[in-house]
């Protein structure tokens, strides 16, 4: 048995090699790695030697050679493929290692010049990887660390790797040279090429957009149904998730995610993950129905649950703080479907063990875990994709502008900021009434900004909650006064709203007959 080694990151290979020679496998490599695991005192034979070829043009050709992928392509089961090999003299290979120069690693340097994206795209692995990869039932494929130990395992076991592990491997390696070609295409083809300033030295400038947008995902799991029971759904996570995601949250107890709760528990998370405070959100169809800041989880979750209690039933809940006992056992006491937060204590977990429907998330938040978001957000159109930037706009007083003869209380100003983030979250037309940390009223996704403020009030009212001297966040402009109207009849004394309506001097003349202050964001806030 053969096993041929060439490899850019060379964690674990040499305790790999060791492995294998102890075994009984011959071992092959290249340049470097043929180097150290020779310096390590192991019999390696250069690939130069197996193809009687020097390895020429900076390494770019050493492995591109029939005795190379003679070796990986030549099934055993065909007499024909066999006495080719032996009238050539070329030996069979039995297993590959190999992983790829590090091309997405060198393009997302800042400063990278073309020149070195160039020089890090594998030719030669990815040839061997494909060549291996076709032949599964007779090699197999390594192209991650993470695969050493299955591989050794099994070799100690059997003596062989079954079929089974051999045609996951060739599936990882497919796998694999996708995600790479991909990154290829992405980069070169956000590249604005300038021939006038190629040199060794020339970085180019890229387009934000890619002329050919691949991304890869990997599955987490299949659902049991989509949106609806008749349509089939599987969740699928980036193959880098970042740090604070759901995507990389644990599910410590209860039933299966659907994918509703996927999606709704994804709206509550990024939507906690912007506050400082510690704070509570709970969701419902995609929509904040309940959003509060307090001294701990527990004052967080009673604030937000006042807010529209009916709603709250049956909702997601997300914290941005550990789990205690006095949360756990309130929270407990509503029907629940999804409970998120970074951790929680062992007191909590003990109060949902008797409620094992609930799915308890733990999602570990790193410490900069509000500036963690997605970079890009897609949304699916017929026979095409949306691709933008991700609405990570986060506003500061220092953006407010004051356009009325009130000013606002600091007290106002500190509400207004609040509110402002939770509208951020809530589908277009949106209108948020909140007051001392607490949404009061939530009005989402009506075609009229007129109608979602109308909601918001009468949501406010079913719920008991006063709406006098609240602050009030609209997630565009309002187009006439009535809107404003509205909010303030209800009892709103502030309220922020983006500005750059044609009428916005009706609607400041509006808001200072009524004794109300208002400022402008600059920025608006749809969400669809």
């Amino acid at each position: 048995m053969k096993a041929l080694i060439s490899v850019s990151d060379k964690t674990g290979i040499v305790e790999l090699a060791q492995q294998l020679h102890a075994l009984g496998v011959g071992l092959i490599s290249t340049g470097g790695t043929a180097k150290l695991l020779a310096d390590q005192g192991l019999p390696v034979t250069e690939v130069a030697e197996v193809t009687g070829f020097p390895e020429m043009l900076d390494g770019r050709v050493k492995t591109l050679h029939p005795k190379v992928h003679g070796g990986l392509l030549a099934r055993r089961d065909v007499p024909e493929h066999m006495a080719a090999l032996k009238a050539h003299n070329i030996d069979t290979i039995d297993l590959l290692i190999v992983n790829l120069y590090p091309f997405e690693a060198t393009v997302a340097k800042p400063g990278c010049t073309l020149a070195d994206a160039i020089e890090n795209i594998d030719i030669g692995g990815p040839a061997m990887v494909r060549s291996a990869a076709k032949n599964w039932k007779d090699v197999g494929i390594v192209t991650d660390a993470s695969q050493y130990p299955a591989v050794i395992e099994e070799l100690k076991a059997h003596g062989k790797l079954s079929d089974k592990l051999r045609f996951a491997l060739s599936v990882a390696a497919f796998n694999r040279i996708s995600q790479y070609d991909g990154a290829i295409s992405n980069y070169l083809s956000s590249v604005n090429f300038e021939a006038e300033k190629l040199s060794e030295d020339y970085v180019p400038e890229r387009a934000q957009f890619s002329g050919q947008f691949n991304e890869q995902y990997v599955k987490v799991q299949d659902l049991r149904y989509g949106e609806n029971s008749h349509q089939q759904a599987a969740w699928y996570r980036d193959l880098a998730p970042a740090a604070g995601s759901l995507a990389t949250g644990v599910q410590l107890q209860g039933k299966e995610l659907s994918y509703n709760n996927i999606a709704d528990a994804d709206a509550a998370w990024e939507c906690v993950k912007s506050f400082e405070a510690p704070a509570c959100v709970i969701v419902k169809h995609a929509n904040p129905c309940g959003v509060a800041v307090g001294a701990n989880p527990f004052e967080a979750y009673s604030k937000a649950f006042q807010t529209d209690p009916t709603s709250a039933f049956g909702g997601i809940i997300a914290f941005n703080r550990p789990v205690d006992k006095a949360a756990a056992e309130a929270v407990s006491k509503q029907f629940v479907e999804v409970l998120m937060a970074p951790d929680f204590s062992a007191e909590a977990l003990e109060v949902f063990k008797s409620k094992v429907n609930v799915r308890l998330m733990k999602i570990a938040l790193p410490t900069n875990y509000g500036q963690v978001r997605n970079a890009l957000e897609t949304k699916r159109v017929g026979s095409g994709l949306l691709l933008q930037s991700a609405d990570n706009h986060e506003l500061a007083l220092a953006d407010l502008k004051v356009v009325t003869v009130k000013q606002p209380t600091p007290e106002e100003l500190n509400d207004m900021l609040f509110a402002w983030k939770v509208a951020k979250f809530v589908k277009s037309n949106a209108i948020v009434f909140c007051k001392n940390g607490m949404t009061m009223g939530v009005g989402a996704g009506q075609m009229s900004r007129l109608d979602s403020a109308r909601i918001a009030s009468i949501k406010a009212e079913a719920a008991k909650l006063s709406l006098q001297n609240t602050v009030v966040a609209s997630d565009a402009f309002f187009p006439f006064r009535d809107g404003l109207d509205v909010v303030v009849d209800a009892g709103a004394t502030c309220v922020a709203q983006p500005g750059g309506s044609m009428r916005d001097q009706e609607v400041i003349d509006a808001a200072n007959e009524r004794g109300v202050a208002m400022v402008f964001t600059g920025v608006r806030h749809f969400r669809h």
